[in-house]
């Protein structure tokens, strides 16, 4: 990613410090979010400093590599005792999103294979490094696999953000969007604002403002009203969590946009790679959804036009609220997946391919 004409990625490791970018300062302004150790690094996901299910992914991986790195004694043991702790801390900070399990399993893995502490810390660290190298080739592949969906001038409606902040680079629904426009196709996003933490309005847009790409900001309710204007021709969002059989856990909000696709005859699109599958998940009844602080809904943050970053509550003060952060897509609903494999369909016998012989999947 390109941010004034500096390439980042949204999560890396300098020595012992994990860095990543602060996304709860976009898009007023950009800084860096340093954690020092594994749990600076939970707080910092928890709390959404670092978002989006490939950052989580790479974000747990490199700090579970951290622990490792920084675990002082001499016991073998101690150490895994000591990595087994870490691993649940981090485990436990954002429970929907598959990829952070897949992150911290490739690190641990690479860790518990070691005979001594010293090669478990190199391994951890190799292993964190590669796997976030995985991610971002895996998002490059996403955007060639998806462009050819998009047709020259076309407009395409996005939920939430998927984009290079989401990912370690690249991003996955907007990654054919990207490429779409390098390749010189004259694109128009809507994006959704994806409320109640705006990830569409704060997070997508500056993301499409740096790329120089047409876009346009709209209310989560506004969906529908385009659709039957004829105003949108794709839809492509991203993914938390995929279930075995299709169905797909995403920011609350993609299952209407979904619904609302289907009934005016858009093709609707997830873009994920395959670390986002859970094989063991059967179908979306078993994905896990995170129920996130009412006060997210109650209050809304932002600047000021004195510049001012204020928190202001828009509820009255007797009223609690619900916070689901998710919802579940079922497969029917989806046109198709694309992963860093192929476009696949949103059926039992299409992701499983994925996992076999390339020869066995169906991509098109």
């Amino acid at each position: 990613m390109n941010i004034n004409n500096k390439h980042y990625r949204t999560v890396w490791m300098e020595k012992d410090i994990v860095k990543m970018i602060n996304q709860s300062l976009l898009p007023h302004s950009f800084g860096i979010y340093e954690a020092k150790d594994y749990l600076d690094v939970a707080n910092a996901i928890k709390t959404m400093i670092v978002r989006g299910a490939g950052a989580i992914g790479a974000t747990g991986a490199y700090g579970l590599a951290q622990a490792a790195l920084q675990y002082k004694g001499n016991g073998l043991n101690e150490f895994k005792q000591h990595i087994e702790k870490a691993r649940n801390c981090l485990a436990s900070t954002r429970p929907t999103a598959h990829d952070l399990f897949h992150g911290l399993a490739k690190v641990n893995e690479g860790i518990q294979d070691s005979k001594t502490i010293e090669e478990a810390k190199n391994n951890g660290i190799k292993a964190a490094n590669e796997y976030a190298d995985w991610g971002a080739n895996n998002c490059k592949k996403i955007g060639e696999f998806g462009e050819p969906l998009i047709k020259d001038n076309s407009s395409i409606l996005t939920h939430c953000n998927a984009g290079w902040l989401a990912f370690v680079d690249y991003g996955s629904a907007l990654s054919p969007i990207y490429t779409a426009n390098r390749k010189g196709k004259k694109v128009f996003v809507y994006v959704d604002e994806t409320r109640p933490r705006c990830q569409g309005a704060s997070l997508t847009a500056f993301e499409l403002a740096e790329e120089n790409i047409p876009h346009s900001i709209i209310a989560d309710n506004a969906a529908g009203f385009y659709m039957k204007k004829g105003k949108i021709g794709l839809v492509i969002t991203g993914a938390d969590r995929i279930a075995a059989n299709g169905d797909t856990a995403n920011k609350i909000g993609t299952y209407e946009k979904a619904v609302l696709a289907k009934e005016n005859n858009i093709p609707f699109y997830i873009a994920a790679p395959t670390s986002t599958i859970d094989i063991a998940c059967r179908s979306g009844d078993d994905i896990p959804i995170e129920e996130r602080s009412q006060d997210e809904v109650l209050y809304i943050q932002g600047y000021s036009d004195k510049g001012k970053l204020e928190k202001i509550r828009i509820a009255p003060r007797q009223s609690t609220a619900k916070n689901p952060a998710f919802d579940v897509t079922p497969a029917k609903y989806i046109q198709g997946i694309i992963t860093e494999k192929g476009i696949v369909e949103a059926t039992k016998e299409d992701i499983k391919g994925l996992f076999l012989n390339a020869r066995n999947q169906r991509c098109y």
